[in-house]
């Protein structure tokens, strides 16, 4: 950190501080934890922002260069709005912000108002540069239009989500049924985009419908694949006698790191007796068979427990170097 922008987050620490407590002698020890906060959370909005520009702008690509010439549409708020400019020839950058406002006025109320707010200021700049951006129109292949728009559009929507927020709607919809039927998420989703795919067959034509739900599947996988990330990772949780050699196997062979439980034997064994350590480790999904291999040549009958890991960060998450 530079000397004068550090001066400036001081600055502003120590404003922040003497309006709750103009009274008070404040020390550097007071100030500087603050002014280090401060510069946590520019340094990770100005990340989550540059995350929302990319994504934008590569949605606006997926919709100006793929869908909208060619009257496509997908499923979400996006596929409303696109379904909504074939009938009523409005611009679509408009019905962007006018489908998105009531989901967002439930997230502000489901969530909180700034990731509302953020994802106001996410849609706008997405209408923003679907009605000004020229993009050139790339093919005019019904099934290249339906793949590659498909994808252009879920990068988008999932760096979006990346940066914390969302530019379609439908998702906050989802979460917010999901609580009040106690159905899952993808459900919803799910009977939300027959319904949209129901009224494109009916408005449009049945093989513009099945084009967008391989719109619709080209753009959730590829959302997939940007907010979970390339490599996929799994939580396996070891119960086993030869937990010591166990251990030293995930280090030395797998350069993985663990952590350690101590277990209490639940079955056939006095209550509070001591009975194994627990392991934990996370390993990418390539790695599991290896894993399972050095698992057996030490305990076959060690018992183990498998669960995806939808994000993670800090601690030793890639291997450990060779020493």
């Amino acid at each position: 950190m530079s000397s004068f922008f550090s001066k400036i987050l001081i600055a502003i620490a120590r404003r922040k501080l003497e309006s709750k407590n103009s009274s008070a002698t404040l020390s550097n020890k007071q100030i500087l934890p603050l002014a280090r906060r401060i510069k946590v959370e520019i340094k990770h909005g100005i990340k989550d922002y540059i995350y929302v520009i990319i994504g934008v702008f590569s949605a606006g690509f997926g919709l100006k260069g793929f869908l909208l010439p060619n009257r496509f549409i997908d499923g979400g708020a996006t596929g409303i709005s696109l379904l909504l400019e074939n009938m009523t020839q409005i611009n679509l950058s408009y019905l962007l912000i006018l489908v998105n406002i009531p989901f967002l006025i439930l997230a502000a109320k489901t969530f909180n108002v700034k990731f509302a707010l953020r994802s106001i200021v996410s849609i706008a700049i997405l209408a923003i540069v679907v009605h000004y951006v020229e993009y050139p129109i790339i093919t005019q292949d019904p099934l290249l239009i339906a793949v590659f728009g498909g994808f252009f559009l879920g990068f988008g929507i999932g760096m979006a989500m990346r940066g914390g927020s969302v530019i379609d709607g439908t998702e906050v919809l989802a979460i917010w049924l999901s609580k009040k039927l106690s159905i899952t998420i993808g459900d919803v989703l799910l009977l939300i985009n027959i319904i949209i795919f129901s009224f494109g067959a009916y408005v449009l034509s049945l093989e513009i419908a099945l084009y967008a739900i391989l719109t619709y599947l080209s753009a959730a996988k590829t959302v997939d694949f940007v907010v979970d990330g390339v490599e996929e990772y799994v939580g396996v949780t070891i119960i086993s006698d030869k937990h010591e050699e166990l251990r030293i196997m995930i280090i030395e062979k797998l350069r993985r790191a663990c952590t350690i439980y101590a277990g209490k034997g639940g079955f056939g064994e006095p209550s509070g007796s001591y009975d194994k350590d627990i392991i934990y480790t996370v390993v990418t999904r390539l790695e599991l068979a290896k894993l399972h291999t050095e698992i057996d040549k030490i305990d076959e009958s060690a018992f183990i427990i498998m669960g995806l890991v939808k994000d993670i960060r800090g601690g030793m998450i890639k291997r450990k170097p060779l020493k």
